[in-house]
């Protein structure tokens, strides 16, 4: 299973947030370049960027931060979200050598934006979808919309998006434990991988996950968890990799 350390841009510095509040946030570092390679020398496979600031305003806020990652570690695979809500965007940060895109809150309200980003760009577009109790959140979790999850998710696995990342709201930055039981639903429903984000905060968290690889889970997004030190990457790392191992 891929294990994928969260880089959470506001300000031009590396944050954690607690259940989406901008208000309520945590600096970890100045530099999230310095960050990056901190996850990439403890043997990250691919890092998950969020411009905070970009998914509040609804356009790049942090792209010159998220540039300068991409240009540090050209062979890594990163994955971006926060603010994409136009093509030009999506452009922008693949010219940069970003290898996918989360669309967000756009592809909720605009479905038909994710279709033509897929014919355009195939193999880089993810969707992100954040649920509570089942339904779609959007506009930085501030309200849940009338979207079935599931529903949306294949919607999107018919317009040809990569993976999804999914992320249970209720959980994400408060290191209750990781929604193993929606998040093997929302996988079982469709064929195209699902990406756990939200709420993974212990070893055993990633254990959990591990054990339904299988469904169709391939990564795990790790946030808050590695910053105050619940999670060790390279442990986490053993592990997925021990797992792995067995089910091969």
């Amino acid at each position: 299973m891929l294990l994928i350390p969260a880089i959470d841009l506001k300000d031009g510095k590396c944050v954690r947030l607690r259940q989406g509040r901008m208000e309520d946030s945590t600096v970890f570092s100045d530099d999230p370049v310095a960050i990056a390679a901190r996850w990439v020398e403890a043997g990250a496979r691919r890092l998950h960027l969020v411009d905070l600031n970009g998914a509040f305003a609804g356009q790049p806020v942090n792209a010159q931060v998220v540039r300068r990652i991409a240009e540090t570690f050209p062979d890594l695979p990163i994955q971006v979200g926060g603010g994409i809500r136009e093509e030009q965007t999506v452009e922008s940060y693949l010219d940069a050598g970003v290898q996918f895109v989360i669309i967000g809150t756009k592809a909720v309200q605009e479905p038909h934006f994710v279709s033509d980003l897929c014919l355009e760009y195939p193999g880089h577009i993810i969707v992100g979808l954040d649920a509570k109790d089942g339904r779609v959140a959007v506009n930085g979790w501030s309200k849940l919309s009338k979207h079935n999850v599931i529903e949306l998710a294949q919607t999107f696995e018919r317009y040809g998006v990569e993976a999804i990342v999914y992320t249970d709201i209720s959980r994400d930055g408060m290191m209750q434990g990781v929604n193993v039981e929606a998040t093997v639903r929302l996988a079982r429903a469709i064929s195209i991988p699902v990406i756990a984000s939200g709420g993974v905060s212990t070893l055993d968290d990633v254990r959990a996950l591990c054990a339904v690889e299988q469904e169709g889970i391939m990564g795990a997004i790790i946030g808050r968890a590695l910053y105050d030190g619940a999670i060790d990457l390279a442990a986490a790392q053993q592990i997925a990799g021990a797992a792995s191992g067995a089910q091969g």
